[in-house]
């Protein structure tokens, strides 16, 4: 069965101008020195493990890609066209680059350079369409700055992905909504969700000693994960991810000190919005329902982890009710 994939290469802080409240590149990656020499020999590395059959990206995540010394930003576009334009026989074809960067770091210059290159997506780190909770995360740009950004590179012609960010200071579900609102209206094709983590050595975690800052609990970003990934599908925005990349860096709770992190996060934002359509479900249905069958390849997502989602419809709508395989339609989220 062929693959779609990213082959990462991660450039840790690199482009960034100034430090947001909450990041911390070089524990959320792992990589603490970035050698450009070495990156032929990663994307090699990585290209050996895929087969043939299989598409694959050349990604540089971690810094803000487009804000580096551009000498070096084309050496490395130069390192990934060359495995663009030349297939590797027996392995996967890449299909093209793609990167993350900053908002305040696209303009036409930029995307002149870009269009030299098989660039096909660009992620933009959004992080909130809220004025005010931009100014509190420290990221020196404000929402018109990223919609001008998202609208420049959709004009070019690029797949756009916009990561935002849950429980930022000062944010609320309401700001969140509205975010991924703006931007399904700006035209972008994907999103990431990413629930705030407090990570050890960042303004953020100052703010949490000192009580300013309050990091969300797990419950309460599973909830306000779920109305931003309800509006995002409404939308017909691709959700390429929800949450951090599980690690041992944010597995060590001297490293990850506060905030939403769960391995497989994903999984119980979604099955929040499975148990959120089965209760509307049940709601309008006649009493006494003891069995609602559910298609058979989401039935652990609607019974929930831990069976979650199914002891709090058995509180609700009876201890008898069950939640089974079959033939059926999913309930509409």
């Amino acid at each position: 069965m062929s693959r779609h994939l990213n082959i990462p290469v991660f450039i840790p802080h690199l482009g960034c101008p100034n430090a947001c409240v909450f990041c911390n590149q070089r524990t959320i990656s792992g990589k603490q020195q970035f050698d450009p020499s070495t990156v032929d020999a990663q994307i090699a590395q990585a290209l050996a493990t895929t087969a043939e059959g299989d598409t694959a990206e050349i990604a540089f995540f971690g810094g803000s890609f487009t804000g580096i010394d551009r000498t070096l930003m084309c050496d490395l576009l130069d390192v990934a066209e060359r495995y663009v334009q030349r297939p590797v026989l027996g392995k996967a074809h890449v299909a093209g680059i793609r990167m993350s960067t900053r908002p305040d770091y696209i303009s036409e210059e930029i995307i002149a350079i870009l269009a030299r290159y098989s660039v096909r997506t660009v992620e933009l780190g959004v992080q909130s369409m809220d004025d005010a909770v931009l100014a509190a995360s420290g990221r020196g740009h404000d929402a018109a700055c990223a919609e001008r950004a998202c609208r420049m590179l959709l004009d070019a012609g690029y797949e756009v992905v916009g990561q935002i960010m849950i429980g930022l200071p000062g944010s609320t579900p309401q700001s969140e909504t509205d975010t991924a609102k703006r931007l399904c209206h700006v035209g972008v094709q994907g999103a990431r969700i990413y629930p705030t983590v407090v990570f050890a050595d960042t303004a953020l975690h100052g703010m949490m000693q000192s009580g300013s800052y309050h990091p969300l609990s797990l419950d309460e970003a599973v909830k306000r994960s779920a109305e931003v990934l309800r509006i995002f599908e409404a939308g017909g925005v691709q959700v390429i991810r929800i949450g951090l990349c599980a690690s041992d860096n944010l597995s060590d709770p001297a490293l990850a000190v506060g905030g939403a992190y769960h391995p497989a996060l994903g999984e119980l934002v979604r099955s929040e919005l499975y148990y959120q359509a089965l209760r509307k479900l049940l709601s309008g249905a006649a009493d006494g329902v003891q069995t609602v069958y559910v298609p058979s390849r989401e039935l652990s997502m609607a019974i929930g982890q831990h069976k979650q989602n199914l002891l709090r419809l058995q509180a609700e709508f009876g201890s008898g009710l069950r939640l089974l395989a079959g033939d059926v339609k999913a309930p509409k989220i």
